[in-house]
Order: C-alpha cells, then sequence, then structure tokens
C-alpha cells in the first residue's frame, strides 16, 4: 500500500503549555514530548527535521547568519542550499514518490515537487507588492482560486499578525491533498498561530490560550483531510516559548560602551560599523552569536558578556561543539540567556540615536531578531521601539521546554527532534 504521509509543524507547541491549557489527548492522539534542537528557533528547528542532524552539521545555527565575507548579518534567507544535508525524504523520492512544503523556512530550491512560501517584491520608492513563491509556477493562482482570496503577509508577521495566516495556510494545504493531479505523497505544512500571541504575551495570557484553540482547530480541519485523502499524520512543535520576567538584555549596548562595537551617526541616527567593530552579538530570542573579528579580543569580549546580568552562559567554540551548534557560521562566541531573559539587538542609549529600520517591520535590514515588529509603535502605522513589552520567548532548551509531537504513524518514543526525524526516515522507507 502506498505511504503517504501530512506532517505539521505547529510554532511554539511546547509540550507543557499544551497539557497546562488543553491535555495531552486530542482527538484521539495522545502527544508526547520530547527536547527540541538548540538553538530552539525555527529556521534551526526545521533544518534539524528535514536532515534528521544538528545544527553543527546542517549549519543552520539560528534565523540568521552572519556573512564574514560581506560583514552583515542576513536573517530569514530563504535558499534551501542554506541547509547542509541529506533530507530524509531523498531515498523515498528517488523511488518515484512526491513532496510537497508549504511555508517551511529555505524551501525555495529544495528537493521537492511541490514549494509555496511568502515571496514577497519590495518596490523600488518603498512599499510591497504581496506575492508567493510556488513551484509549479502557477500553483499559487490556483490555491488562491481555490481558498477565495490571496495570502495576506500582513497576517504572516507584524503588528497584524494573527491566526489568520495559519487558517490560509491550512486552508492552502488542504485545498492541496484534495487536487488528484498536484497532491504530494509527502506534505510538510506550518502553523505559526501561537508564536505571535505567545510572544506579545506570554504563557499565561488568556490570548495565547485562544491562540491554541484556533491551532486546533486548524489541526482538525488539516486531520479531517488527511483522513480523507489517505495520508498518515504527524504534528509536532519546533520549539516550546518561556515567559520573560526579567526584561532584554542588550550586549551590543554593553559591547558600544566597551569600544568594542562601532556606530556611524547618519542624521542623529547611529548605524553599526561592522567594518571596524571588534565584536558584535547577532541577537536571536534567548541567544545570540558573537562574531569577534581578532582572535586577540576573545578574551576581552567574552570578560564583557560574561558580567552582564542576564546571561546564564558564554559558549566558546568547543563548548559549541558539545551542543551540537558547532559549525563555521557559528560566532566565535556564543551567549545563552538567562531564563526569563532575552537579548535584543540595540546598541543606542537615546530613542533619537534608533536608525530608521527600527520603527518599521524589516526582518532583512535589522541585525538581529525583532519580536518588537508584533507590537504597534508610536507614531501610529510605525511598529513598536520597546523591548521591555515582550513577554514570551525561545531559544533555550531543557527542562519545562520540551516539545510536543503525535502521530497515527510514528511508533516507539522518540526523545528528541533529531530521533523523531530520522523515524519519520525510517517510516518512508
Amino acid at each position: 500500500m502506498e505511504r503517504k504521509l501530512l506532517i505539521v509543524q505547529v510554532a511554539g507547541l511546547g509540550y507543557d503549555f499544551l497539557c497546562q491549557n488543553h491535555g495531552s489527548t486530542w482527538d484521539g492522539l495522545t502527544f508526547r514530548s520530547a527536547t527540541g534542537v538548540f538553538p530552539a528557533v525555527t529556521c534551526t528547528a526545521q533544518a534539524t527535521f528535514r536532515t534528521a542532524t544538528d545544527p553543527g552539521q546542517h549549519g543552520v545555527v539560528a534565523n540568521g547568519l552572519w556573512d564574514r565575507r560581506h560583514a552583515k548579518a542576513r536573517f530569514w534567507e530563504q535558499s534551501a542550499t542554506l541547509v547542509e544535508g541529506e533530507r530524509i525524504w531523498e531515498a523515498y523520492r528517488e523511488r518515484g514518490h512526491s513532496v510537497g512544503m508549504l511555508f517551511w523556512q529555505q524551501s525555495l530550491g529544495e528537493s521537492a515537487d511541490v514549494v509555496l512560501s511568502p515571496a514577497p517584491i519590495h518596490k523600488h520608492h518603498g512599499g510591497m507588492i504581496q506575492d508567493c513563491y510556488s513551484q509549479p509556477a502557477e500553483l499559487y493562482q490556483e490555491v488562491c482560486a481555490t481558498v477565495g482570496k490571496p495570502f495576506n503577509l500582513m497576517h504572516y508577521w507584524g503588528p497584524l499578525a494573527s491566526h489568520r495566516a495559519s487558517d490560509w495556510i491550512a486552508d492552502a494545504t488542504v485545498a492541496l491533498l484534495a487536487d488528484s493531479d498536484r497532491a504530494p505523497e509527502l506534505c510538510l505544512t506550518y502553523l505559526p498561530v501561537l508564536d505571535y500571541d505567545l510572544q506579545r504575551f506570554g504563557t499565561q495570557h488568556a490570548r495565547s490560550r485562544r491562540a491554541l484553540d484556533h491551532a486546533l482547530a486548524q489541526l482538525a480541519k488539516l486531520r479531517s483531510a488527511a483522513t480523507a485523502h489517505g495520508y498518515e499524520l504527524l504534528v509536532f512543535g519546533d520549539y516550546a516559548l518561556g515567559d520573560v520576567t526579567d526584561g532584554p538584555i542588550y550586549p551590543n549596548l554593553e559591547l558600544r560602551r566597551q569600544g568594542l562595537l562601532n556606530v556611524r551617526q547618519i542624521r542623529r541616527m547611529q548605524y553599526p560599523d561592522f567594518h571596524t567593530s571588534a565584536a558584535f552579538a547577532v541577537a536571536d530570542h534567548e541567544i545570540g552569536h558573537v562574531v569577534v573579528r581578532n582572535p586577540a579580543d576573545l578574551a576581552r569580549v567574552r570578560s564583557v558578556l560574561e558580567a552582564m546580568p542576564g546571561i546564564e552562559a558564554v559558549l566558546g567554540r568547543d563548548e559549541q561543539v558539545a551542543r551540537g551548534v558547532g559549525h563555521a557560521n557559528a560566532g566565535e562566541l556564543l551567549m545563552v540567556a538567562a531564563r526569563g531573559s532575552w537579548i535584543a539587538y540595540p546598541w543606542w542609549e537615546r530613542p533619537a540615536e534608533a536608525p530608521d529600520y527600527a520603527s518599521h517591520v524589516d526582518i532583512h535590514n535589522k541585525p538581529g531578531y525583532d519580536p518588537a515588529e508584533l507590537l504597534w509603535g508610536w507614531p501610529p502605522g510605525s511598529v513598536s521601539r520597546d523591548p521591555t513589552r515582550i513577554r514570551g520567548t525561545h531559544g533555550r532548551t531543557g527542562p519545562g521546554r520540551e516539545i510536543a509531537w503525535a502521530s497515527t504513524c510514528i511508533e516507539g518514543q522518540p526523545e528528541s527532534l533529531v530521533t523523531l526525524a530520522a523515524a519519520v526516515r525510517e517510516w518512508l522507507t
């Protein structure tokens, strides 16, 4: 009998959060816990799942990578070539089976038959043309016609981000599974619904519980479609969020105060000078890769960071290898925030010194992840520049941060995201 599988990755589906607000059983399935990958962030988790290897092998050590040749942080780049290693579906596909990926990071150019991913066009004089990249090229328009509307990128990220983005993705996935000509036999899709309010409000807020209700409703729709079209189902979370109780940490501000980070002043705004700075932290939730240009500065930079309140650990190269994240893409140092804190990217002292992109949704130009983009700021129409408003974060692993997973076909007790992915590869074989 032909084996078909629908894989649904739910952003932020932590085991404790699910059990506290719903219980471990859902629609006849029992959710189990597993250890997430470190760093516990989207791109790293997705790369880990599709290769069944840790970041030290596949190279996606964060959502943003430091481009050493261009001295630039690059967040949310979408080329599949950034993920090194064999995919868990390669043998399955070589036997003639088809693979589809919907809304997974680094999926453009992937070894898949069907791809659907947001790909807006940024206009020369400002503004944006909303669009999605698809393979086959006509797929996006066909899905829009079936769903009844195009995908709205404003619902996917920014102050307007909400369950509506996941509603559309779920409907698009259902439409694809029902298309006998297009439906891939292995389909990987993504629901971001939990990510927004868990970061805005934390794990205990009523808005976050309502987000879980939306996620379960979307999963019910996907399970029904999977059953109708002969698919087994796997649902898993990429990471678990924790509550922010102690606020953000600003390592770049401290590096600047210590004369290790240089800035350029342009119309009172201050932009980082990566070409002359001794060190810079590429902040990403609870972790930060620290680039140190001269090995002679390494001890001093480490000392500065270790002295900062809210930093639990600063990992050198050997320590990174021990944590499974030792790769050339990693920083010379890797910071890990203490529980209750997270690492913010700003380096400026006063609001007037903030660079222009600080008050906009600008995920590609900001040299660090900025969850404050999920909140409105001032003046009207801008995003918040106040990181202290963020109430939930992720990146750490350990007790209380296990991910949740459930399946109609994967047996046994995979203990980690890596072993869960390996179990999927074995099932496909």
